[in-house]
């Protein structure tokens, strides 16, 4: 099936944290998926309204109505994983998902949404939030199968439990991880050429001693968790005062800031311990 008005909601991920920089914008899985679509049909049209650090609550309050005036034929919708890290209440998730999937079903659009990788496989410390994030695993796929949703199953993907596919910090995906994450929207949408072993597990890296484990984790806790945890405790987010990079449906014009997708090796530097 061919698209002409793409429109994608959500957070950081969908916004593309970590896939390019404040210089030359930043990409993400939407955006390359974008990039895909716009292959089969060059009058594809794009809005992007993610912002970072967003809920599902603000999402249905301020991306909702904006996403379905845009008459979208095509939403990408993966919403939750900052309620996980949030611990907002598992039923206010529920019905506020519920309310937004509703409305979006109500378009006739196909909507592509998708359950979230094992952060605690990744994150040690994430493993206090695992049965939360299963339960929202849960309810994407409940919705998928109330609504008929293309669902993208990432908790399945072995590709992404693996650090080279997440950024420094451990929450957003590395432009490597972005591109398997959009390679499996493509392959849940059936597009020509995807690729069926989008989610197939890399070779293995050589193991990291005890000491280098304890330098990785202690500059990881300094660099990123502890400023994340004072920004939570003051109730900031990054995404206070920030705007929809791509408010309204306009051509995909082809990357030309970004070169060939690294594979990052995070564990270089944690190597040298």
């Amino acid at each position: 099936m061919s698209y002409s008005r793409f429109v994608a909601v959500g957070d950081s991920q969908t916004e593309g944290m970590c896939d390019g920089d404040d210089d030359t914008g930043y990409r993400g899985w939407a955006d390359r998926l974008a990039d895909e679509l716009a292959g089969h049909n060059p009058e594809l049209r794009y809005a992007n309204l993610a912002v970072r650090g967003r809920t599902t609550r603000q999402i249905r309050d301020a991306q909702l109505a904006p996403a379905i005036a845009l008459q979208p034929d095509l939403v990408a919708a993966p919403l939750g994983m900052n309620d996980v890290l949030a611990s907002t209440p598992v039923s206010q998730v529920h019905d506020d998902l519920d309310f937004i999937y509703g409305e979006l079903h109500k378009t006739g659009a196909t909507v592509l949404i998708s359950t979230f990788p094992n952060l605690a496989r990744t994150v040690p410390i994430a493993k206090r939030i695992e049965a939360r994030l299963l339960m929202v695993n849960a309810m994407m796929e409940e919705f998928a199968k109330r609504y008929e949703f293309v669902l993208v199953d990432l908790h399945a993907a072995p590709v992404l439990t693996d650090p080279r596919s997440w950024s420094p910090d451990r929450l957003h995906a590395s432009p490597f991880g972005h591109e398997r994450f959009a390679a499996g929207a493509a392959h849940a949408l059936g597009l020509p050429g995807s690729d069926p072993e989008w989610g197939a597990a890399l070779p293995p890296r050589p193991p990291l001693t005890i000491a280098q484990t304890i330098t990785r984790e202690t500059q990881w806790a300094r660099t990123f968790f502890i400023p994340w945890m004072i920004r939570r405790i003051r109730g900031v987010s990054l995404g206070d005062g920030r705007e929809p990079k791509r408010p309204d449906l306009t051509p995909v014009v082809p990357d030309t800031h970004h070169g060939p997708i690294p594979l990052q090796e995070p564990g270089r530097d944690e190597r040298r311990g």
